[in-house]
């Protein structure tokens, strides 16, 4: 759904000869949707002077600025780190006048995919109209005495140190936001403003509260800005990180045990950090996959980040081009939309497949014809193709991660551990994968020779592991053996030709593979169109085989080794000459 909104704000002086109020909205330029959209409005403090000033600056610098803020930044952070230098310079002017000038309240909301935030300091306030409720968001920050209302106890300026509030809830399509100075608040209660706000256009709100509000007989500026939001975008990586950890993690499971109206039928997999149980729905008989966090990692606040970057990931992928190579996964916050009912902890609901995966069928001794595995790894490189295209790395490419379903469709599994540039620093970090399908670039292998230093996960990383898992398909053997959990990969030496273990694979698919797991990455493929490519060509249009590396490539010390050979073999031709043959 598209991100509508519909805005419109009104600010006049009233009975005062200058209006020290000053609001802005601003809306994200092309390229910058995620950032949400910011509305903001400051009443300037006339006492010592310069509020209309101290309004206009805070409140211009507070909407342009958000925009110049990282995405990968909280809102809160965003709105605190600019807020913070807006009053650190105001503050910083006020120390050498008396009384201090330049002083004024702020209230701005950010709304942002399916969230909204709201920043507050003073007594201007911010309310949301929402199913016939109208609930103040915001809190005055005045003294609790009738005759001291008039009276800031906060306001951007008066101090070095600011405390701002800071409020986030969901969005919902329908949702109105007011934003009114105590011009207006201070004469109309909250009744009669969602009166006046409900059911018209936000511009025709905004002019009718602040008339009202004149009309009643306030004798302050007057402003008011009305939002009114007509549609949401998808959830961002900070709504799922705010769902994740405002959740609690359910389990452990059980057969027969029920959460959110659905039963536990069978436990599928459990590595100590995810827990995948298989479940029902009562009525539909329809089947689920439930993925969320072990029990024992539920506290731990970077696995949840890891499992919520996964939740918006594979959402976003929901509606690209690899979808079809995917599990869908069905939205589980605020709503399980499975079932209809909100949900009561962190988890991911996937669609369910019969089926089995490649690695089951290896474990079960199923021998891949040709024809099998080259069907197998063209999907495969499709469907990376398309995901690499989105800029997404999958990281864990390997046949236990690949689904043969009953309806002939291979899908790409577990999206826990895929790079988007989105994820969390210590998961980018992470050595994740599987040992035996990792590219030699991550354990810090140079075919060059030399220092390497190891580097991070590249397409690439994706397309070595797809060829690392058509060489296992086609031998049932791993090009570099297998390499455990606590050890480091071996490549010192080029992987014996496929057709060596399986004389039925024909050349041209010896070459394709060999290019695919070639220990020097520049002689691999550069992207999964091109490995895709060269599988439908086949032995129409043949690669040539990668030339073997060079002895002094595959092992830098071959050298030092022979030296020393020759050496040994020297030193024993002279003590054999010195106690046998004649003096």
């Amino acid at each position: 759904m598209a991100f509508q909104l519909d805005i419109g704000f009104t600010s006049l002086a009233g009975t005062k000869p200058i209006n020290e109020d000053f609001c802005a909205a601003m809306l994200p330029e092309a390229g910058q949707v995620d950032m949400g959209c910011i509305v903001a409005l400051a009443d300037g403090v006339s006492t010592g002077g310069m509020g209309k000033e101290a309004a206009q600056t805070t409140v211009t610098s507070l909407v342009r600025d958000y925009y110049c803020t990282p995405e990968t930044w909280d809102t809160t952070v965003a709105l605190d780190r600019i807020i913070g230098a807006q009053n650190a310079w105001l503050a910083g002017i006020n120390r050498r006048r008396k009384p201090a000038l330049g002083l004024t309240t702020l209230t701005a909301v950010v709304l942002r995919g399916q969230s909204y935030t709201v920043a507050h300091v003073g007594d201007s306030r911010a309310y949301l109209l929402r199913g016939g409720l109208c609930t103040q968001l915001s809190h005055d920050h005045v003294p609790d005495h009738p005759d001291l209302r008039h009276q800031l106890l906060r306001s951007v300026g008066v101090d070095e140190r600011l405390v701002v509030d800071y409020f986030q809830g969901d969005l919902q399509v329908g949702d109105v936001f007011l934003l009114v100075t105590d011009g207006v608040h201070g004469v109309l209660d909250d009744t009669q403003m969602a009166l006046l706000a409900r059911g018209i256009e936000a511009k025709t709100a905004a002019e009718s509260l602040v008339q009202t509000a004149l009309q009643a007989g306030s004798r302050d500026n007057v402003t008011a800005i009305v939002v009114r939001v007509l549609g949401l975008l998808d959830a961002t990586l900070e709504d799922e990180n705010r769902a994740a950890r405002a959740l609690p993690i359910p389990g452990p499971f059980r057969v027969g045990d029920s959460i959110d109206g659905l039963n536990v039928t069978a436990p599928v997999a459990d590595n100590g950090i995810n827990v995948v149980v298989q479940v029902r729905h009562p009525t539909t008989q329809a089947l689920y996959a439930l993925k969320t966090l072990h029990p024992s990692r539920a506290h731990d606040p970077q696995e949840r980040a890891m499992l919520a970057h996964e939740v918006w990931l594979a959402k976003r992928m929901g509606s690209c081009r690899a979808a079809g190579y995917l599990v869908a996964l069905h939205d589980t916050h605020p709503v399980n939309t499975a079932t209809g009912q909100a949900a009561s902890a962190f988890y991911l609901l996937y669609d369910w497949h019969g089926g089995e995966t490649l690695q089951q069928m290896l474990d079960r001794q199923h021998k891949f014809t040709v024809h099998q595995a080259v069907s197998a790894a063209r999907q495969v490189a499709q469907a990376l193709g398309r995901l690499h295209q989105q800029n997404v790395i999958h990281r864990d490419i390997k046949p236990a991660n690949l689904h043969q379903g009953e309806d002939g469709v291979l899908r790409l599994l577990d999206l826990g551990v895929a790079l988007t540039g989105r994820e969390p620093e210590a998961m980018r970090k992470l050595h994740a994968g599987t040992p035996s399908y990792v590219n030699p670039e991550q354990w810090g292998f140079s075919a060059l020779g030399g220092d390497a230093v190891e580097e991070l996960p590249t397409t690439q990383s994706d397309l070595f592991a797809l060829g690392v898992t058509l060489y296992q398909l086609l031998t049932h053997k791993l090009p570099y053996g297998e390499v455990l959990p606590y050890q480091v990969g071996r490549y010192y030496r080029d992987p014996i030709a496929p057709s060596r273990h399986n004389p039925e694979i024909p050349i041209w698919l010896d070459h394709v593979v060999q290019k695919a797991v070639a220990r020097d990455q520049r002689l691999r493929f550069e992207t999964g169109e091109e490995f895709l490519l060269a599988l439908e060509r086949g032995a129409s249009r043949p690669l040539t085989a990668p030339a073997p590396s060079p002895l002094l490539r595959r092992d830098p010390t071959a050298a030092w080794k022979l030296a020393l050979l020759l050496s040994v073999l020297f030193n024993l031709l002279l003590l054999f000459w010195l106690l046998f043959l004649p003096k």
